[in-house]
């Protein structure tokens, strides 16, 4: 089906549901993924894929269709997820990469989480990042989004996503050599 049509069986109330129903069966892994990898927690990814999906049926009917729905809902869920982090830092005071290196230490304890010592050192190491390159080495390693995919999500040119990410991986390599 193309996705045009795709979107008007979504706002077609007589092809809503089950337009909807396929809409989260096709993306809500994907889109968990990416919110797991940033918010780190498995019940806050849950509770992020919620708002998410709120907000996209909510939203639906001012998509213009300027890029794909697959990025529209890409750019809602990271959103969510970065305003997720950055409400939870100020509750508790601190900054987003210092919660996120928090979350990091407790990842060993997380039920959902079954990485080993290097991956909690991966973890730590790309929570030291500054956000967007967070971002943008998490979309692009653990994700496998394209360049030209994040651009139409974060509102960057790929060049700069590609200096983001090239920059990330330095820092995260010296981190793992050296500690």
């Amino acid at each position: 089906m193309e996705e045009k049509d795709f979107i008007q069986n979504l706002l077609d109330p007589k092809t809503q549901n089950s337009a909807f129903q396929q809409l989260l069966k096709e993306y809500q892994r994907p889109l968990y993924s990416l919110i797991r990898n940033i918010v780190l927690n498995h019940d806050d990814a849950d509770d992020v894929l919620q708002n998410t999906f709120v907000k996209v049926f909510q939203n639906l009917k001012n998509f213009k269709g300027e890029s794909k729905l697959f990025s529209w809902m890409y750019r809602i869920a990271t959103n969510e997820a970065i305003t997720f982090i950055n409400k939870k830092a100020k509750r508790n005071g601190i900054t987003s990469e210092a919660l996120q290196s928090k979350i990091v230490d407790n990842l060993k304890a997380d039920d959902y989480f079954d990485g080993s010592d290097i991956q909690i050192k991966l973890q730590k190491s790309i929570a030291l990042l500054p956000q967007k390159q967070q971002l943008v080495f998490k979309m692009r390693y653990f994700d496998e989004i394209k360049y030209e995919d994040m651009s139409e999500i974060l509102g960057t040119s790929v060049g700069a996503l590609k200096a983001s990410y090239h920059h990330a991986v330095k820092k995260i390599e010296i981190y793992m050599t050296s500690n």
